[in-house]
């Protein structure tokens, strides 16, 4: 597991709080060079940059450095083109790896859902910094970058600067794909979602939960009256006007025993959304706290997960399962199969070592290694299933 953010063990810096400066190893230009972090390689840099990076106080001596940020060792994979985040107290986040096709941008901890499995538990707090921030960084983000995602809580709250963030990362870049995580009832609001459509971004993907076919079920585990109907309205008003639209369905106790049947409903009602993904539970945020009432062993499930598989393969919904460990799913599901785990947070455990086809497997978020995973994992032995 990576770490993505850390106190720094000494500084001595002159920047803003939330100073977003791009990791070099190149001597850079003059006028360039304070929007930059410069790596330190033991030898005196030219001045001028941002701030000075060393990690775990390898060099010792900063005493002839104007501006330095000595960062925690298990920090010291930064690389030309990362960027970094950094408070006035040298506390410092990992907001983009060059490198990494993971980057996914968090833009509010607020948000009007309050899940039951959460992983970023939401907070009642005014943190547009983080839009700010956001906005900051788009132009910041190299042209060619693949992909980035934009997450929450629910990044809709912000309405008309939500639309904003979208346009600009249309214009600055025109050439990356734009995942977004958002529970889908702003858009329940025509205005919005046709203000969203007109955009007009060639490749920005909605990804939206549907937890059960029972409107009850889905509103208990959002823990949100009139969440279900707001939804579906808004998957309806998003595809009305073309948009991309994935659904996503966390598996645990309170989902599973209808997951066939949201399926079916998709299947019936929705057949026109762009991909469903049924997920594996995280262990992070409120997913511990209700531990009792979420997990569920996916082994008990995973003739349901294939009869929920079938059903959407039948009608042709591109579907995927995620978040998974290979020995726990049956064979049928495998063309289904892909390791989704974003790769900072990704391990296997000790029961894994002699399995002959790791490489193929999602493993583990490192919380569920921490918390709770199945009992039954079996290595294989052999490539053949």
């Amino acid at each position: 597991m990576l770490k993505l953010h850390g106190n720094a063990l000494s500084a001595k810096i002159k920047l803003g709080n939330h100073s977003l400066l791009t990791v070099t190893r190149t001597n850079c230009s003059d006028e360039a060079k304070g929007s930059y972090a410069y790596l330190m390689d033991g030898q005196t840099p030219d001045s001028g940059y941002g701030c000075y990076l060393d990690f775990g106080g390898r060099l010792n001596n900063f005493s002839s450095i104007d501006g330095y940020l000595n960062l925690p060792l298990e920090m010291g994979y930064l690389e030309e083109g990362d960027i970094i985040s950094v408070e006035s107290s040298g506390h410092t986040n990992v907001v983009f790896r060059r490198n990494s096709p993971h980057n996914t941008i968090l833009l509010t901890e607020r948000c009007n859902h309050y899940c039951l499995m959460c992983s970023q538990p939401p907070k009642d707090v005014d943190d547009s910094w983080l839009m700010n921030e956001a906005m900051k960084l788009l132009d910041l983000i190299p042209k060619e970058t693949g992909n980035i995602g934009f997450s929450g809580g629910e990044p809709t709250l912000y309405g008309d600067d939500f639309i904003s963030l979208i346009k600009k990362a249309k214009s600055s870049l025109p050439n990356t794909a734009i995942d977004v995580l958002t529970n889908g009832r702003r858009f329940s609001d025509p205005k919005f979602a046709k203000a969203y459509a007109d955009i007009n971004h060639p490749d920005c993907l909605l990804g939206i939960p549907i937890y059960s076919d029972d409107p009850v079920r889905h509103n208990y585990v959002v823990q949100a009256d009139g969440a279900f109907d707001e939804t579906i309205k808004g998957i309806l008003n998003l595809k009305k006007y073309g948009q991309k639209v994935e659904i996503r369905i966390v598996i645990h106790k309170q989902t599973i025993g209808r997951l066939v049947e949201t399926c079916e409903f998709i299947a019936r009602n929705l057949l026109f959304v762009d991909h469903v993904a049924l997920m594996g539970l995280e262990m992070m945020g409120f997913t511990r706290a209700n531990l009792d009432s979420l997990w569920i062993d996916p082994l008990e499930y995973k003739d349901i997960l294939s009869r929920a598989v079938k059903v959407l393969n039948a009608y042709g919904i591109r579907a995927s399962v995620y978040n998974h460990q290979l020995c726990l799913v049956n064979p049928d599901v495998l063309p289904n199969y892909v390791k989704s785990i974003s790769d900072w947070k990704n391990e296997f455990v000790d029961e894994c070592e002699p399995c002959l086809r790791k490489s193929e497997c999602g493993g583990f978020f490192s919380s569920s290694k921490i918390h709770r995973y199945s009992d039954n994992i079996s290595p294989f032995t052999s490539h053949a299933k």
